[in-house]
């Protein structure tokens, strides 16, 4: 029996090194205290001009992803408390704007059964105020209302990093009946689920837009405003709202297939053409306020809180052209988009942009290391080549629907039923096939495979998953390798411990490798910022993207499109799971250096943007006759097996504090934590850190609490 040891200190009173090939380093961050009055104090930086250089723009972004990274001693800096009397307003409204109401749908009269969707069978249907409204509705809208006493807040059908939805959808197209009898541009108001009619234009200037793309195309448009996530999550936000980004592509995307119709990122816009084109550009973007800019003196003495409305405006991100399934994908475009910038701006710059932006808060925090980050990922204009698979999604392979494997829910019951796990039971299992075929949605099975072939990049994102309860499939460490085109450079990136064996009963389009084998429930936790929900669940797992090589060979402006590739595969897994009768999260808390660590990357060739896990939620504890999930009997064998093995492995690790008591003495023995046998659970996750040599004693403050697993 082998053991993997990598030990992280407790996170109150440990530290993290960093590691770097030939040395290492530890990172000191600043206490939580000090983190207020680590913000510039001078004016805020304006989102508008990229760095001079693109090697100085992925120099900013790197420093700004170290940073506000997470680790066990420190977390990045943000408040130090919630300020309930600013909370952002989570509903953007332009004040002044024409306003179209849009139809509201029943959950139960949608058609399309979940798995068809993405099979390119689905009849389009002609783009109308009806079509129209049905895209936004199952995309953008709100889903529910929740309240508890007093407190009511609403649910959308987009997933958003603490419910706090900085996204905002927009609407460019041509005419459609009962919306607008010219080409038009329109913010979507999710609470009315009404269009916010913001410019009309010549159809002129709409021919030259839509020039290149397919016959009934229209454009729908995404910003952020980076205030509501930074309100709770300090600096880090800007990663936050990048994977909002990418749940809300992957939502137009299946909302779009629903109707029969394709979509694709149009990337080789810049973003001050976005900005042009959305109306951001217009001084009517940036909220009226009674007062001028003015900042509050904190009790450092340091200008960071105040009235500052320039931090409420929004940031464009992108635009997918949303148009009919075709037949055979579009390839006769070479370059997109065909209108030049500068024809683009001067066109939009005439545009009579109606009503104003709506205030979200009285006073705001300024974290100007989010719009430095911002700033140097903005891209320029420039042609973007169509993918070699053609322009829009290939339909999903035969071989990965299994209709069968699916709870009986049409696309509109998924999406509008998809909510955000709060807690897992910890008790039942998942199928194993089950499980392979959740994975194989979450890969790209052929080029362009639906609905990863919305983004024209190369996939990036990789998943190191973290088994727990899966019948008949070994707990421990797997890797899910999403583009075979880096299997190499993993490899050799990774630990040389991990076996990249290919595990039982596995299909073979499905790449997935077991690197360990182990319980690591509690492991898997603790690298979630100490969240149960994380080993509670049947599966968690972390996005390990290829990182700093693509900002250098690409470009700055693929930092956020990383976390939008990300966003895209976590609301795949959402609606995978939602469809199969079972629960999902997101996790945007993880202690990203010590996720690295446990795969042995050392540089910043790999890193994990974003982990995820998939479970049965408390709320709905038991079988509850899902197909897909363990019977009560079968859940009673594999606990009654999981204490018989936890008892084997606490001799072993009785074994171990006997040795390691010989080994180091009374006087280092003493700095080891004892494992109780109430600690059972604990014991088999973890154990003792082993000395490098036999009279080496353990060093101050060191315990047995230490991450790593016992081998089988």
């Amino acid at each position: 029996m082998g053991s993997l040891c990598r030990a992280w200190r407790n996170p109150i009173y440990g530290s993290l090194s960093q590691r770097h090939r030939g040395s290492t380093t530890i990172i000191e961050r600043p206490t939580r205290a000090a983190s207020v009055r680590m913000m510039a104090s001078g004016p805020p930086i304006p989102p508008t001009e990229s760095p001079v250089t693109q090697e100085t723009a992925v120099d900013t972004l790197l420093s700004y992803h170290q940073e506000t990274k997470h680790s066990f001693k420190k977390f990045a800096r943000g408040p130090r408390g919630l300020d309930w009397a600013n909370q952002p307003n989570p509903f953007r409204r332009y004040v002044g704007a024409s306003i179209v109401n849009l139809e509201h749908f029943a959950e139960e009269t949608g058609s399309v059964p979940y798995p068809e969707v993405g099979s390119g069978r689905v009849q389009a249907q002609p783009l109308t105020k009806s079509s129209l409204s049905q895209l936004l509705y199952d995309s953008l809208s709100l889903s529910a209302w929740k309240s508890i006493g007093t407190s009511t807040w609403s649910l959308r059908v987009n997933p958003s990093s603490g419910n706090l939805h900085p996204t905002e959808g927009y609407v460019i197209s041509g005419p459609v009946s009962g919306v607008s009898d010219s080409p038009f541009i329109a913010h979507y108001a999710p609470k009315e689920h009404a269009l916010e009619i913001r410019a009309e234009f010549s159809t002129e200037v709409w021919e030259k837009v839509k020039e290149g793309l397919p016959e009934g195309s229209l454009l729908v448009g995404f910003t952020s405003v980076y205030w509501r996530e930074a309100w709770k999550y300090g600096e880090r936000a800007f990663r936050y709202c990048n994977h909002d980004v990418g749940h809300a592509i992957g939502a137009v995307t299946v909302a779009s297939a629903h109707l029969g119709w394709n979509s694709q990122l149009v990337d080789g816009y810049g973003t001050k053409e976005l900005h042009h084109m959305m109306g951001l550009a217009s001084p009517s973007s940036v909220p009226v306020t009674p007062t001028a800019a003015r900042a509050v003196p904190s009790s450092s003495g340091i200008l960071n809180k105040g009235v500052f409305p320039d931090l409420e405006k929004e940031n464009a991100d992108c635009i997918l052209a949303v148009f009919p399934w075709l037949a055979e994908p579009l390839i006769g475009i070479s370059e997109l988009p065909v209108i030049d910038a500068e024809t683009l701006i001067s066109h939009s710059s005439q545009f009579e942009f109606l009503g104003h932006a709506n205030k979200l808060s009285k006073e705001h925090v300024r974290w100007d290391r989010i719009y430095t980050a911002s700033s140097a990922s903005h891209k320029p204009h420039r042609r973007a080549s169509v993918p070699s698979f053609g322009f829009g999604c290939r339909p999903v392979p035969e071989i990965f629907m299994n209709a069968a494997l699916y709870e009986d829910y049409t696309v509109r019951q998924v999406v509008r039923k998809r909510r955000s796990a709060v807690d897992m039971d910890g008790k039942y299992g998942m199928q194993r096939n089950i499980f392979y075929q959740l994975l194989l949605k979450a890969t790209v099975g052929t080029p362009g495979m639906f609905p990863y072939g919305a983004l024209p990049w190369d996939t990036e994102i990789h998943c190191a998953i973290f088994v727990h309860r899966v019948v008949d499939l070994p707990q421990g460490l797997y890797f899910l390798m999403r583009n075979a085109a880096h299997e190499q450079s993993l490899k050799q990136a990774c630990s040389e411990k991990f076996h990249w064996e290919k595990p039982e009963g596995c299909p073979p389009a499905l790449p997935l490798y077991r690197l360990l084998t182990g319980d690591a429930r509690i492991l898997a936790a603790r690298l979630s910022c100490n969240q149960d929900i994380a080993g509670n669940s049947f599966f968690s797992l972390g996005m390990i993207s290829r990182f700093q090589p693509v900002l250098e060979e690409k470009g700055p402006w693929m930092y956020p499109r990383l976390f939008w590739e990300a966003g895209l595969l976590g609301h795949v897994l959402y609606l995978e799971a939602t469809a199969m009768g079972v629960s999902a999260t997101g996790i945007g808390c993880y202690f990203d250096d010590a996720v690295h660590e446990l795969l042995g990357l050392e540089d910043k060739d790999y890193q994990s943007l974003y982990h995820f896990t998939v479970g049965i939620t408390c709320v709905h504890r038991g079988n509850g006759g899902r197909k897909n999930v363990e019977t009560e009997a079968q859940a009673s064998q594999n606990e009654i097996k999981t204490k018989i093995k936890m008892s084997q492995v606490l001799k072993q690790v009785r074994l171990q504090l006997r040795n390691t008591q010989k080994s180091v003495g009374e006087e280092g023995f003493r700095h080891i934590e004892q494992v109780r046998y109430s600690d059972v659970h604990q014991a088999f996750s973890v154990g003792i850190t082993p000395m490098k040599a036999p009279h080496q004693k353990l060093p101050a403050r060191c315990c047995c609490i230490c991450a790593f697993w016992l081998l089988i």
